[in-house]
């Protein structure tokens, strides 16, 4: 006869054998969850075992799936947590990190027994080999949220991946164009066809998928601006979802040079729609094919980008370049870091002054002077 403790109960099994059980709710389908124990002794050690459970329980450090591997545990986090939340390039790519750096090194180890000396070993053999620092960063961010979620769903105490330590990733300094190269760059532009889209890049500032997305329809020539409205994902094909952030939905006024530009770039694109008839796909992308399909950046850098910057005499940067170049130009001009951080479509002011910390020393040079001469004329 089982004795119920409580939310558990102790039911005997055999001699000096226990059947230690407490009810912990219910899991993500809704299906109700027992712990079950055996214990072997006496039945006051019985008891002791489920008093002890009980404790743990309620402390929030009861380990409710003692048999789950972290390759099981992934796979249902993966199913039922980031596929869910997160696009389909972003799920495919936590599982390709899992699947390359963690699977084989500690993908049987028993979630329950995994330590932050098991990750911190990982982390270390990544770049043992070689390994960017930044990409052991992102291994780590990948596995401490999946973890996370295992401490949500109380499958684990605390997430041992808080507790590695990750490399340093010295920041590169980008290389940007000055002034100067950038009218050089775009004088190069213009002189063909698909030079547009980099003069539009570096006047706007956009991502990438951003300005590769942009329509006819969010082009508004009276008022002479553009809106953010999508971004251009290639992955298992080509779709277009939502921008980065809430705020990378935004509105762009564009210079009257660029708005000339784009007047030609229409004109020349009606032909081609015109040319290309029953082949033109009808998808109103601003930058696109000769039969109307959506631009990738890597066929743009090395059959465009790469060879103007060559022609131009300028050094090879990459075309997300374009983005930093038109921020710091902006920020070197002392334009309001605000305005600066509303165009690139940044979550916040803190991540523009951080990204672009070191166009702040001659910005502080600037105030420097402007209190100078404010004051003593």
């Amino acid at each position: 006869m089982a004795k119920i403790r409580r939310r558990g109960g102790i039911k005997k099994r055999g001699p000096n054998s226990w059947l230690v059980s407490l009810f912990t709710g219910f899991d993500i389908r809704g299906k109700r969850k027992d712990f079950t124990r055996t214990v072997r002794g006496t039945r006051k050690e019985a008891e002791q075992a489920l008093n002890k459970i009980v404790r743990e329980h309620d402390q929030g450090s009861l380990i409710d799936n003692p048999s789950m591997t972290l390759d099981d545990f992934f796979a249902k986090w993966l199913e039922s947590s980031s596929r869910l939340r997160n696009s389909q390039r972003t799920a495919d790519g936590h599982e390709s990190v899992y699947n390359r750096y963690f699977r084989n090194a500690i993908g049987t180890k028993k979630l329950e027994k995994l330590q932050a000396l098991d990750i911190q070993a990982v982390y270390s053999e990544l770049l043992r080999r070689g390994l960017d620092p930044q990409t052991v960063k992102h291994c780590h961010a990948v596995i401490r949220c999946a973890l996370n979620q295992a401490v949500r769903w109380q499958l684990l105490a605390r997430n041992p991946a808080l507790l590695a330590e990750t490399p340093t990733v010295h920041r590169k300094e980008r290389r940007v164009l000055n002034a100067v190269e950038t009218k050089q760059f775009i004088d190069e532009c213009r002189k063909i066809p698909i030079g547009l889209v980099f003069e539009f890049a570096i006047l706007t500032g956009m991502r990438p998928e951003e300005y590769l997305a942009v329509k006819w329809a969010d082009l508004d020539f009276a008022a002479k601006t553009i809106q953010v409205n999508r971004a251009l994902v290639h992955h298992k094909g080509w779709s277009f979802r939502k921008p980065k952030t809430s705020r990378s939905r935004r509105t762009i006024i564009l210079p009257p040079s660029l708005m000339h530009q784009l007047t030609l770039h229409k004109e020349t694109q009606t032909f081609q729609m015109l040319k290309a008839a029953n082949l033109w796909e009808k998808n109103d992308l601003i930058f696109c094919s000769e039969f109307g399909t959506p631009l990738s950046v890597p066929n743009l850098t090395y059959r465009y980008f790469r060879p103007i910057l060559e022609r131009a005499g300028l050094p090879q940067i990459r075309v997300y370049d374009l983005r930093h170049t038109h921020a710091t130009l902006l920020l070197s001009a002392n334009e309001n870091p605000k305005v600066v951080s509303e165009r690139l479509g940044h979550s916040t002011i803190v991540l523009t002054m951080d990204t672009y910390s070191h166009v702040l020393p001659t910005m502080q040079q600037a105030a420097t002077d402007k209190l100078e001469a404010m004051i003593f004329g």
